[in-house]
């Protein structure tokens, strides 16, 4: 049996209103190529559109209605069509024409009479050129793939690791970020977040929450997993955690320097410092109100809230979702309805089921899960 592999036929995109040229060109090159055929502007800009496997477009400059000019022009603005090597073939031999075609993005410039020769020469080595910038994009798109996924199992496995000297898992940090997605998400479209809340903020708002609580690494084990309240000199060293947090990442943007230094390290230090800021002014380190406080740890306060009620800690059982939600809402000396941006907790009062749900996927214990409806239900 013949196993022969035949290579891949290559598509290019024949635009000329002559269909003397066409004929031509397409006598030139039908050997050796899948050729499709458009006698205008337009015509050739859908076709270019439909066809996602076209490696090179011949165009004609001189042309009734939209000129080639105009219409790779087109092409280069277009997502889909921008990265389509365009060759103008062109009677105009005048070196402006030439420059002007270099300029609204064309790779190559025939001049008519046309010589089969050059023609397949210079169409040869454009389709090589595309196919290799293909094969590099896409190793570099793996490559950056790669990358990204290291990136988010590293700082995930640190997050967690700082977790584990807290809690018994790292469960919250997975939760906190569900929810601080759930926040943004329904945030995004009022006006007093829309700016700093699109899909790609949103996306690195999630990333950056597991880091909230990396200044625990610097607290005493004495004091994290103490059972009891602290005393106050103890409640005084815990609440340096979140400048630890802060100076660690911005030792870390100040190592990549400023060029490098990117948005994920910057919103995960404003929810690092942030975090445990109140509205009304009355929470640490440094005693923000309303505004004042970035905006993604006045997200971060929300959650970590919600789940610290909801979640065993060494100091608590954990609480119902019916308990938490009458906390975060009515307050209970401790927690206050003042102490969230009202937005935030407009928010979580319209999604609070959301919340619930989360809390059940992603629970720590059958006892959480089963507290969350309140099955065991211990006062605080």
């Amino acid at each position: 049996m013949n196993m022969t592999t035949h290579p891949r036929r290559q598509t290019i995109l024949i635009v000329d209103d002559s269909p003397a040229n066409i004929a031509f060109l397409g006598n030139v090159l039908k050997e050796g190529y899948d050729l499709k055929v458009a006698t205008n502007g337009p015509q050739a800009l859908q076709i270019a559109q439909d066809t996602p496997d076209i490696g090179l477009i011949l165009l004609d400059i001189i042309m009734p209605g939209m000129d080639g000019y105009e219409v790779c022009r087109r092409l280069k603005a277009s997502k889909v069509t921008e990265r389509i090597p365009v060759v103008f073939v062109s009677a105009r031999a005048d070196i402006d024409d030439e420059a002007l075609g270099f300029a609204v993005g064309a790779v190559d410039y025939i001049t008519k009479p046309i010589r089969s020769a050059i023609v397949k020469a210079r169409v040869r080595t454009h389709l090589a050129l595309f196919d290799q910038n293909q094969v590099l994009e896409e190793m570099v798109r793996k490559r950056t793939e790669e990358l990204a996924v290291t990136q988010d199992v590293t700082i995930l496995s640190l997050a967690t690791l700082a977790e584990y000297r807290d809690n018994e898992t790292g469960g919250h940090i997975v939760r906190t970020q569900r929810y601080v997605r759930v926040l943004a998400e329904n945030l995004r479209h009022r006006s007093r977040f829309r700016d700093g809340l699109n899909p790609e903020a949103i996306d690195l708002l999630f990333k950056s929450a597991t880091l909230h609580d990396i200044g625990k690494v610097g607290i005493a084990d004495r004091i994290l997993r103490k059972p009891g309240p602290l005393t106050p000199e103890e409640f005084a060293e815990m609440k340096k955690h979140p400048g630890y947090g802060a100076a660690a990442l911005a030792r870390a943007e100040q190592l990549l320097g400023k060029d490098k230094s990117s948005s994920f390290l910057r919103l995960a230090r404003e929810i690092a410092i942030s975090h445990h800021e109140k509205w009304d002014g009355s929470g640490y380190p440094d005693g923000l109100t309303g505004d004042e406080i970035p905006m993604p740890g006045r997200l971060m306060a929300m959650a970590d809230i919600y789940d610290a009620l909801v979640s065993r800690r060494i100091y608590k059982p954990p609480f119902s979702h019916q308990k938490a939600y009458e906390i975060i809402v009515n307050g209970d000396g401790r927690v206050m309805p003042y102490h969230f941006d009202p937005g935030v907790l407009e928010t979580f009062i319209d999604h609070h089921e959301t919340f619930r749900a989360i809390a059940a996927e992603f629970a720590d214990s059958d006892e959480e899960r089963q507290a969350l409806d309140g099955h065991t239900e211990t006062a605080p």
